[in-house]
């Protein structure tokens, strides 16, 4: 996969992600899955996301997508899951029937983030050689007991983008 470059910053990441289907109804057809490709199609037009593979089983569906640093992988999961479910109750207005409550996806889902065949080791071999000699970078692996601990819900914020 190659680096993509952002007005300030560049990247290379991936998701794999898995939308499983309201009550695991076996809806998604041919015609459906077509139709969701073509909105997954749109989706990466406006929001930058590039689709590298899409399938289905007809009752889940699985995305490869590689995303710009500025959307969280549960904010791609977010705009995917309400754009196509808005998008198939219109075209397939069957679907409804189906599936009440205007919800084509259940809550939740998995994300995976998908490396180009890189483990741990071999990722802080990578960043220790990225300096001008070894002996300047070092890798620091924190200790549970010394991350921050937040004694109230006001101490963290939630900022929507």
């Amino acid at each position: 996969m190659e680096v993509k470059y952002a007005s300030h910053c560049s990247y290379r990441i991936r998701y794999h992600m898995v939308f499983v289907l309201k009550y695991r109804k076996n809806l998604i057809s041919d015609e459906i899955f077509e139709y969701i490709k073509k909105v997954l199609s749109g989706i990466s037009e406006r929001y930058y996301l590039n689709f590298h593979a899409v399938g289905t089983d007809r009752n889940h569906l699985h995305l490869l997508i590689e995303a710009a640093p500025r959307y969280s992988p549960s904010r791609i999961m977010q705009i995917c899951k309400s754009i196509t479910t808005k998008r198939l109750f219109k075209r397939f207005s069957e679907l409804e029937e189906e599936l009440w409550g205007g919800h084509f996806w259940s809550e939740g889902g998995h994300i995976d983030t998908v490396g180009d065949g890189y483990g741990v080791k071999e990722m802080e071999e990578y960043i220790l050689n990225q300096g001008i000699s070894r002996k300047q970078m070092k890798l620091y692996q924190f200790p549970i007991s010394e991350q921050p601990e937040f004694s109230t819900e006001d101490d963290l914020q939630v900022i929507e983008g």
